[in-house]
């Protein structure tokens, strides 16, 4: 168990770093790369990046600079290609509730990674088990191994392939088929995967601000000169359809395992107590939030702008950014964004692939081999990818709809432990979450029927009440003792 101590004597647990291939134990605040590939999504080589520069000007800036060049690198972490499809689809779909529509978006996605964070670092444990193991030990370990699963083979690598084809590629080469497309494209990220090199680097550096930009450049001219009005839609369920889509992004999952990075980067400010680092993770946070916040707010803006034409009704979500994007941009726009976001799926794919195959070897103490199991997930995702897009978020739907819950109460429980001491409100809120979440996604006869009818339940939020009782109830629970404990005081009394 690696702290901080070794440079201040207050200074807050950080955990243990292995390294991915001779898994030897060193400091997290030693070690750089290696770090980054445990986190998910495109943090990997953005955030290599970031750290570097991080180290080259050391501790000689302000705390405020260093939050303000932290907050870019987790927005540069937390801003995917992936993503950028689902606001333009709920504008469309929200009409001129879109901001509503918005703000259920932001808070399932940008606000719960944020508030993930703050909760991680903030915690008395200092670390992921910190919040997840206030459900207890194995069941902490399976919930975090069900988050690397959903950002790894079950939907956001075959969605990488997926997403990709969807918005260009068919329309650019039409002759192209999709399972052709994806053998080509997993394997280049098989190959990749395996052999790392410092191509996936050298253009991980340069996708986002690119991409940036072009974003940027679509949501000004969609505001400058606005498609069209948006369109009052009387069946439009806008916090309902935000919070569904922000789950999709799958941004609030990956929240509390992209702390490890603002934490090492903490570190290399010589950022190192408890305090520095839980002011500098959390000043960072807010600031990639606002960023994002904008950018998706502005797509989802740019959606509802088209809500009222007919020929965008029936378009998914992919084909309907690119369409927005023919209209305000022209064919050369569609092109550009179709190679940026090639190259940014391809990257993301090869980094998720990394952090499943080490996850898993580190999981099982290296009895499932790095390269067998990131063949499988490759394998596994190709498969699955060729089922389209739109068949890949409808799978995802309900398993998020079920996995979102508790991870939530147990964050808000994680933000609200020196309120509520006792563990136990948090473990019985998280489990009752779950179980509510179970019967409102999936069907089971009365049982669903008496959970459709629960406060806030039209919403997607039908857990919230059974939560609530639940967190109630279990702060009143006494907290279950560990057997060392117990067999401690066995012998205190013998004596």
């Amino acid at each position: 168990h690696i702290t901080s101590g070794d440079m201040k004597k207050s200074a807050i647990p950080i955990g243990i770093i292995r390294f991915s291939r001779n898994c030897e134990y060193v400091n997290i605040c030693t070690v750089r790369k290696e770090c980054f590939r445990y986190i998910p999504g495109e943090a990997g080589m953005k955030s290599m990046r970031g750290i570097e520069i991080m180290e080259q000007n050391g501790k000689t800036r302000s705390k405020r600079s260093a939050i303000i060049i932290m907050g870019l690198a987790l927005f540069a972490t937390q801003f995917g290609a992936g993503n950028l499809i689902f606001p333009p689809f709920l504008g469309r779909d929200t009409g001129s509730s879109w901001f509503v529509g918005f703000i259920g978006f932001f808070l399932m996605d940008v606000g719960l990674a944020v508030a993930a964070i703050i909760a991680t670092v903030s915690n008395k444990k200092g670390g992921v088990d910190g919040v997840m193991g206030k459900m207890g030990r194995i069941p902490g370990k399976a919930m975090v191994t069900a988050i690397i699963i959903c950002l790894g083979p079950l939907i956001a690598i075959p969605r990488t392939a997926a997403t990709t084809y969807e918005m260009g590629v068919k329309l650019l080469i039409p002759g192209l088929p999709q399972w052709a497309f994806g053998a080509i494209f997993y394997g280049i990220a098989l190959l990749l995967v395996i052999r790392p090199t410092k191509v996936v680097d050298i253009i991980g550096n340069y996708l986002t601000p690119i991409l940036l930009a072009v974003m940027v450049l679509l949501i000004v001219i969609g505001i400058v000169n606005p498609i069209d009005e948006a369109a009052i839609l009387a069946n439009a369920s806008p916090m309902h359809d935000g919070i569904v889509n922000g789950y999709q992004t799958l941004d609030g999952i990956g929240g509390v395992p992209q702390t490890l990075m603002m934490i090492t980067a903490a570190c290399a400010y010589g950022y190192t107590t408890k305090d520095e680092i839980r002011q500098t993770v959390s000043g960072s946070a807010v600031i990639s939030g606002t960023l994002l916040a904008l950018v998706y707010g502005g797509l989802t803006y740019l959606g509802s702008t088209i809500s009222g034409i007919a020929e965008y009704k029936n378009l998914e979500q992919a084909p309907l950014l690119m369409a927005i994007t023919n209209k305000l941009l022209g064919s050369y726009g569609v092109i550009a964004l179709t190679i940026i976001v090639l190259m940014a799926c391809l990257t993301t794919a090869i980094g998720l692939s990394a952090v499943v195959g080490d996850y898993f070897k580190d999981l099982t103490d290296g009895k499932m081999q790095y390269k067998y199991t990131v063949v499988a997930v490759i394998v596994f995702s190709y498969i699955l990818s060729n089922f389209g897009l739109s068949n890949i978020i409808a799978l995802a739907g309900p398993i998020l709809s079920i996995l979102y819950p508790p991870l939530i109460v147990l964050v808000v429980m994680t933000l609200l432990e020196k309120v509520v001491k006792n563990d136990m409100a948090a473990c019985v809120g998280a489990y009752v979450s779950l179980l509510a979440s179970l019967a409102g996604t999936l069907p089971m006869g009365a049982i669903s029927d008496m959970a459709a009818k629960l406060p806030f339940a039209a919403d997607g939020l039908g857990w919230i009440f059974p939560a609530v009782i639940g967190c109630v109830v279990g702060a009143f629970l006494p907290k279950p003792q560990s057997k060392k404990v117990e067999n401690l005081k066995a012998n205190v009394n013998l004596d």
